[in-house]
C-alpha cells in the first residue's frame, strides 16, 4: 500500500495554520498556532489533500514523503 508521512521543517514554519485547515484529521494547532501532527501515516485516499497542504504552505515547511513500508 502507498502510504506517506508528513514532516515539518521547524526552522521554516511560521504558524500560518493552513495545513491544519486542509488536513484537520491529521494536523491540529497548538496554542501558538504551530502544527501538531498526529503521527499516523497518510492513507492513499488522503494523499491528494496532503500534497495540496504541502504545496500551499506559504513557507513550504510541510513535506510529504513516502513511508519506509511503501518504498
Amino acid at each position: 500500500m502507498d502510504h506517506h508521512q508528513l514532516d515539518i521543517d521547524w526552522t521554516s514554519c511560521q504558524a500560518h495554520g493552513l495545513c491544519a485547515e486542509l488536513l484537520p484529521d491529521h494536523i491540529t494547532l497548538d496554542e501558538w498556532g504551530y502544527p501538531l501532527l498526529d503521527g499516523s501515516p497518510i492513507p492513499p485516499r488522503t494523499t491528494k489533500r496532503a500534497r495540496r497542504a504541502a504545496s500551499d504552505c506559504p513557507v513550504l515547511a510541510l513535506k510529504l514523503r513516502p513511508t519506509a513500508a511503501s518504498l
